[in-house]
């Protein structure tokens, strides 16, 4: 069963760029060598917000909160269950 994690942040006003590099500074090393973590991937869109995807193979880890001050609102999180993949 391969479980994905989405973690989902819009930051400040003229802080996208400072988000992603937290994303990929601190959240990501902070993630990496878990148990059960397979893959990660991460987005940027519109509206400087930051989205990263995990896929694991055990319980996820939790996504570490960014400085407040980097957000515009709390981070958003959702869980799914793989049900198919071509």
């Amino acid at each position: 069963m391969t479980l994905a994690q989405m973690w989902e942040a819009r930051a400040a006003e003229g802080r996208g760029g400072e988000l992603h590099r937290w994303v990929h500074e601190a959240a990501l090393p902070a993630l990496r060598g878990s148990a059960g973590l397979a893959r990660t991937e991460v987005f940027t869109a519109a509206g400087d917000r930051v989205l990263l995807i995990t896929w694991w193979t055990a319980e996820p880890v939790p996504v570490p909160d960014p400085p407040a001050e980097l957000l515009a609102r709390p981070a958003h999180r959702w869980s799914f269950t793989s049900n198919h993949v071509e």
